[in-house]
């Protein structure tokens, strides 16, 4: 278990089950669910479902102090193994953070099998805040207060906005970090306060933002491309085309980049669109990892396809 939290941004719960999902994003999975617990895991039954034991309400509705988790609300098949269904996987796991959702069957559901939870393990908590194939490591005090202010504005409610300012403003202002070991810990928060950034639709980071665009790093750069989606300028809309532009950017970080313009609408680059649309790889590369992960089916487009998407919408 001490090593599932070793992991830098570790795929979790591989699986070589035939049975497969499209895996939704996390903005989603906290937009459509309806209370934000930490609960103790009593008992994990593949016929029953999990039940556990309310440890805290964190933000929305209440919850009785102990439910069973017996349903799916976001789980999109792909294809389907009879012999291996889509299964409940907290046989050997004590305490977890949960989005629920009342349902119909006299019970609660979450997200997917692999997604809307969060493993808390000696204080530290394996946390999605962008996709679940791409998790941090986080102190368990930080999770539950950005996560909550996350729930709180997808569910149009105030937050801690001097907090969540404060923390933001404090990890950007360093420099970008890397994976080694004496500054993962610090990439991990500029990992979460990035992606902050693009849950809370915070104004004024625009230049704390830049640097992390300009970095070597995958994960930083994939996070400051959604990050200045709220920022519809045309120095905004230089550095994304900046981005789909190099050759040595990853696919995956270009879509991230097409997809904050195309929240912006920004017809008057339709033109330069157009042009980087000719030479774009049309093969997608998704998120990578096992091909043999239950979530392998989840859709990341071609960067052709994602700009000729936004270039139609134009």
């Amino acid at each position: 278990m001490k090593l599932f939290f070793s992991l830098l941004f570790a795929t979790v719960f591989i699986s070589s089950q035939a049975t497969t999902w499209d895996e939704p994003w996390q903005d989603k999975i906290v937009k459509t669910s309806q209370s934000f617990v930490l609960a103790k895991v009593i008992s994990c039954d593949q016929a029953k479902g999990v039940r556990i034991k309310i440890i805290k309400l964190l933000a929305g509705l209440t919850v009785p102090d102990s439910v069973i988790i017996n349903q799916f609300s976001l789980l999109h098949l792909c294809s389907y193994a009879a012999d291996e269904p889509p299964s409940y996987r907290f046989s050997n796991i004590d305490s977890c953070y949960f989005f629920l959702t009342q349902n119909d069957s006299a019970g609660y559901s979450m997200a997917t099998p692999t997604s809307g939870f969060a493993v808390l393990y000696n204080g530290m908590v394996s946390a999605t805040y962008r996709h679940s194939y791409h998790q941090a490591s986080v102190e368990a005090g930080l999770y539950e207060k950005t996560m909550s202010a996350i729930f709180q504005h997808y569910h149009n409610l105030a937050f801690d906005t001097a907090y969540i300012n404060r923390f933001v403003d404090e990890q950007l202002k360093l420099k970008p970090a890397g994976f080694g070991k004496d500054e993962i810990q610090t990439f991990f928060k500029q990992h979460v306060a990035l992606e902050l950034i693009f849950h809370l639709q915070l104004p004024q980071k625009y230049e704390l933002i830049l640097p992390f665009l300009n970095v070597e790093n995958f994960h930083s750069q994939a996070s400051a491309a959604r990050a200045l989606t709220w920022y519809n300028t045309a120095g905004a809309h230089s550095q994304l085309i900046a981005v789909i532009a190099n050759d040595k950017t990853k696919d995956f970080v270009k879509v991230m980049a097409v997809w904050a313009l195309r929240q912006q609408h920004p017809a008057d680059i339709k033109q330069q669109l157009t042009g980087l649309s000719k030479t774009a790889n049309d093969n997608s590369d998704g998120f990578g990892g096992n091909i043999m992960d239950p979530r392998v089916c989840t859709d990341v487009p071609s960067v052709k396809k994602a700009l000729n998407e936004l270039i139609n919408s134009l």
